[in-house]
């Protein structure tokens, strides 16, 4: 028996598999869109750490065969991963030709990452990988996005989400931390959402 509840399905991973969803993560999102209103038809979208897919399935099934998405992560997608207003590319969100071609394919409305580090089991390493993350994910938002875009990037709960925030308002409208239902109740995984980008 797993002494992990990491490892035991519940609720939102069982919903997931009978909705054809690869990771429960979609309820998040799902969760932050409707409290936000960050997703409509027509919108480009740049997915950040995309892996396994969720998101990008969320996001697809919400365009409606409109708009268009961009995702990226060092895995494959266990989603079908091209269409003609979806591309994937494998690869490092550091790389520079990489960042130069994400891009050059906006302007975009949103920026999402549920980008995680591997886990080292040091809450504090652990903390600190996420929180660069997501700063190398605010760097992509204030160059692709356009007026009035959204950001939403997971964090590692830790003492950096102020310092974060408070970044994000320079740009945005609005930026605050939000956690889903749908994290686990041990996580220390929240969200930072932001909105009304300013370029």
């Amino acid at each position: 028996m797993s002494n992990s509840s990491y490892e035991k399905p519940d609720h939102w991973s069982i919903k997931a598999k009978k909705e054809g969803y690869p990771a429960r993560s979609v309820y998040k999102l799902q969760e932050i869109d409707r409290k936000f209103g960050l997703l409509r038809k027509g919108i480009r979208v740049l997915d950040i750490g995309a892996a396994p897919g969720s998101w990008s399935l969320w996001v697809l099934k919400r365009l409606e065969g409109t708009g268009y998405l961009m995702a990226v992560d060092l895995q494959a997608l266990a989603i079908a991963s091209a269409g003609a207003n979806f591309r994937f590319i494998r690869g490092d969100l550091y790389d520079q030709d990489l960042r130069s071609e994400l891009l050059a394919a906006g302007p975009y409305g949103l920026v999402l990452s549920d980008a995680a580090p591997a886990t080292t089991g040091n809450r504090v390493v652990d903390q600190g990988q996420s929180e660069a993350i997501v700063e190398a994910v605010i760097d992509y938002a204030e160059a692709c996005l356009g007026q009035g875009g959204s950001l939403v990037a997971k964090i590692f709960q830790g003492g950096a989400e102020a310092g974060l925030i408070k970044r994000l308002r320079t740009r945005f409208t609005a930026a605050r931390g939000f956690k889903p239902e749908a994290c686990r109740p041990g996580s220390f995984e929240t969200y930072l959402v932001a909105t009304g980008f300013r370029p």
